[in-house]
């Protein structure tokens, strides 16, 4: 009788495992963060490897079917529709928590240095990476330029989750900081221009119904509109909450979750009116605390970091439980993907995609001031979260010409058609850059704090292994220029 009342299905068993990873986590935050050098994403990530239908099979939110369940329970039947309502909401709630974050006023002061990130690198990056794309699977230009524009924008999840919170973080410039995390809050929405290039490359009819729609719907609505649309939501009600709060009509608590509920207004604006998620919730985020009001009333809430903690670890181990692994064996479903060809993409991506263009420009980027620093910012672009909604975007778009995708790629016979390949290959190459990404930036951490531990004359190494808290070598920072943010809108 006792038996009978246990209930082992699929999401009681996902509740006990999630939560179970997260509570053994925060008993040994500072310890993971501080001694052994590691973030939240790599190890959700391996744990959700671990669980999930490659390996114990406890966590399965796919089918069977697909991905060679070991469960006796089943697969919970997830399509790519749930991956990208989540990667939606997600990366929605960290760009906007980035525009809170940033210097009052950091727009109109550090422009320079955003700009050249979200152009000249970004180009370069987008056009290296088609590049490897179609040498090394064969693609059509169009199909490379679409994966490429996957793995163009850095990750605020995983870069928020790197360079924030712990020891090391200390030790990097706040000027970088900031300006690696202001890049990786915009280049989620600036990598749809990029991506909307190859998709209507392969779905218009005509040349010139390409250009009309790529200008109309993705520069004029989706880009422009966005951060328009977001700067707006973001700055009307800056004011309504000023003028709720001086009037003592809202509580503590409704003021600190004020800021939760309009990052979901925000990407619930764009997402209905068909406009840019990401740009509209890093405008409004970045409208919103612009003047550093709300930053300063809330600063003592660490409210990013409770977010960072329970969303962003939580859709990692997903990550890790949905990795397609069937697609990377020879001979699978999707052609030209091998093991060998991935790997070999995968280090072509992590060397060439930004690390060159940085120290190529860094004398025209105002806040990297030495060649030690624009080796940093080039290594630190990784790929994420953000990369995995704009590839089922993309296939949504190339199965159905709608923001909608089916639950699971369908299944053509060869000879594949452009349109085909393009829908069959996109999910795969981006899954295995984001999985290898998150593994090797998550990393970087503790292999930067070994170096510069080993570096140093024995007299002169912290007592505890790496656990040095001195700035990183050939690292400027002096006060002034970037470090420092004003009190007042004139001293801006």
């Amino acid at each position: 009788m006792v038996w009978e009342q246990i209930e082992a299905t699929p999401p009681h068993i996902t509740y006990l495992l999630l939560a179970g990873f997260l509570i053994s986590y925060v008993l040994f935050t500072n310890f993971i963060r501080n001694r052994l050098h590691l973030s939240e994403p790599p190890i959700a990530l391996l744990v959700g490897i671990i669980l999930g239908p490659r390996v114990l099979g406890w966590l399965n939110p796919n089918t069977c079917d697909v991905d060679g369940c070991k469960s006796d329970v089943g697969g919970w039947g997830w399509g790519d529709n749930v991956v990208q309502e989540a990667t939606r909401v997600i990366v929605g709630i960290q760009v906007f928590a980035i525009g809170v974050e940033l210097p009052k006023f950091y727009a109109r002061r550090h422009w320079k240095s955003v700009a050249m990130l979200l152009g000249p690198v970004m180009t370069f990056s987008w056009l290296i990476c088609a590049l490897f794309v179609a040498l090394i699977f064969k693609t059509d230009v169009s199909t490379a330029l679409i994966v490429a524009a996957c793995l163009t924008p850095t990750d605020p999840v995983l870069a928020s989750s790197i360079l924030s919170n712990s020891q090391f973080s200390e030790r990097v410039p706040k000027r970088i900081k900031d300006m690696l995390s202001a890049e990786s809050g915009c280049n989620d929405g600036i990598s749809f221009p990029f991506l909307y290039v190859g998709i209507f490359a392969l779905i218009s009819s005509s040349a010139g119904e390409a250009v009309k729609s790529y200008f109309l719907i993705t520069i004029l609505w989706q880009v422009a509109f966005g951060i328009t649309i977001g700067l707006f939501i973001g700055t009307t009600f800056n004011r309504i909450l000023r003028f709720s709060e001086s009037r003592d009509y809202i509580d503590r608590a409704g003021f600190i979750v004020f800021y939760l509920l309009l990052a979901l207004l925000s990407v619930g604006v764009g997402s209905t009116l068909g406009s840019d998620d990401f740009l509209v919730a890093f405008g409004a985020g970045y409208g919103f605390s612009r003047d550093g009001w709300f930053r300063k009333k809330t600063q003592a809430a660490q409210l990013p970091q409770v977010i960072d903690l329970m969303l962003n670890s939580a859709m990692f181990v997903y990550l890790g439980a949905i990795i397609p692994w069937y697609a990377f064996e020879p001979h699978s479903i999707s052609p030209g993907i091998t093991p060998g060809r991935l790997v070999g993409f995968l280090v072509l991506v992590l060397a060439f995609r930004r690390i060159p263009i940085v120290l190529a420009l860094y004398r025209w980027i105002p806040d990297i001031r030495t060649v030690r620093e624009a080796l940093f910012c080039g290594h630190f672009g990784p790929m994420g979260l953000g990369g995995l909604f704009l590839a089922i975007e993309a296939r949504a778009m190339l199965e159905n010409e709608s923001a909608i995708p089916d639950p699971r790629p369908p299944r053509y016979g060869r000879p594949y058609t452009d349109r085909e390949r393009a829908i069959e290959i996109i999910w795969p190459l981006v899954c295995f850059i984001v999985f290898g990404s998150t593994l090797v930036h998550g990393l970087s951490v503790l292999v930067l704090s070994l170096v510069h531990h080993f570096q140093r004359p024995a007299e002169k190494r912290a007592a505890v292994l790496a656990a040095e808290d001195d700035p990183l070598e050939g690292m400027e920072h002096e006060g002034g220029g970037g470090d420092s943010e004003p009190d007042s809108e004139e001293d801006a």
